[in-house]
């Protein structure tokens, strides 16, 4: 599979998922707009992705710098930095991504700018390999949570795509699949933007997992008929008493996995817990264009013109719906974040 983000001569390449599945293409950046754009845009979506692009978004800019001396390259990295930032609100991997990149910097202070500008593209590079490598971990943590011919639900997608590489809750499932576990897969649809059939369905179907396709709506009765076992998915943003934020309609998988006796687990690095955010009430979610409702995706009409939409691009899953967090470091009860992962 073409590698969600990359960079290459000087510029960043990008899978570009709005294309998919119809068009496999890559989308290069050259300049830190084309990044900021693509994020927006969701040419490049997922929370650990967006962390890494982000922080190769800030390499890019550096190298673009005019800046002869380190206040004036500090000055040019704080605007990039800005400019990224403004991209997506809920994602908290973006500001993780974006803070280990200034302290890159501000380590580097006393270095020739050459060499700053140097290492700022390794910075992001190490970035990149460790979100690969922890996605791996997880997985291993999490396969050993997946019995032999299990069907697994997952809302959205949490796999290689939405990140580095791997993938979180797909990392799990891709875990289990690779251990010679006979499972199956459910994929929500996941409206509006069809992340779970256009991306989801498509990722398993390239590895060969077997996945079956259902609207959002079809969930509960599945879970009633006895034919889903589990549920995993991924997160944008843990908050530090274990709450959830993650793609709209993960709450409702929970409550319907909770009336249905089903685990429901969320995988997700250490970069996606925000222990600065005491709950999912302080947690900021994106407001998205109302076309994404009112339109189906190549642009079909499906709503009158003129309707009132409501767009929120991600909902808070709270603590209490959650069997357990897989992360890199284990699998821990959410009431368990702040103890486990604070110092």
């Amino acid at each position: 599979m073409v590698p969600t983000v990359m960079w290459h001569e000087g510029a960043i390449r990008l899978l570009d998922q709005s294309r998919l599945p119809e068009h496999v293409e890559v989308l290069e950046c050259r300049d830190v707009e084309s990044v900021a754009r693509a994020i927006r845009e969701l040419k490049v979506r997922g929370a650990p992705a967006i962390g890494v692009t982000a922080a190769m978004g800030i390499a890019l800019g550096a190298q673009l710098s005019a800046a002869q001396d380190y206040r004036s390259l500090e000055q040019d990295c704080a605007e990039i930095c800005n400019q990224l930032a403004a991209t997506r609100p809920t994602a908290v991997n973006l500001f993780w991504a974006i803070e280990r990149m200034k302290r890159k910097l501000n380590e580097l202070r006393a270095q020739p700018i050459s060499s700053i500008k140097a290492q700022l593209v390794h910075e992001s590079q190490s970035i990149l390999e460790e979100d690969i490598a922890l996605c791996k971990a997880m997985g291993r943590q999490g396969s050993r949570l997946v019995s032999d011919g299990q069907t697994i639900l997952t809302h959205c997608n949490a796999g290689a795509l939405a990140t580095a590489g791997y993938g979180t809750a797909l990392g799990v499932i891709r875990a289990a699949w690779e251990e010679g576990k006979r499972i199956q897969v459910i994929a929500d649809e996941t409206r509006p933007v069809l992340q779970g059939a256009r991306l989801t369905a498509w990722e398993l179907m390239q590895d060969g997992i077997p996945v079956t396709l259902i609207t959002d709506s079809m969930a509960g009765t599945l879970m009633r008929q006895g034919k889903v076992q589990l549920c995993i998915v991924g997160a944008d943003r843990i908050a530090a008493n274990g709450d959830v934020a993650n793609k709209i309609g993960t709450y409702s998988v929970a409550v319907l996995a909770r009336a249905h006796g089903i685990p429901f687990y969320v995988a997700a690095p250490y970069s996606t817990i925000d222990l600065k955010t005491a709950s999912g009430n302080d947690i900021a979610i994106e407001q998205r264009n109302p076309q994404e409702v009112t339109t189906m995706h190549g642009g079909h009409i499906i709503a009158p013109s003129g309707v009132s939409v409501y767009n929120p691009a991600f909902d808070v899953t709270p603590a209490e719906f959650i069997t357990g967090l897989i992360t890199e470091r284990g699998v821990f009860k959410p009431a368990d974040v702040l103890r486990q992962f604070s110092g």
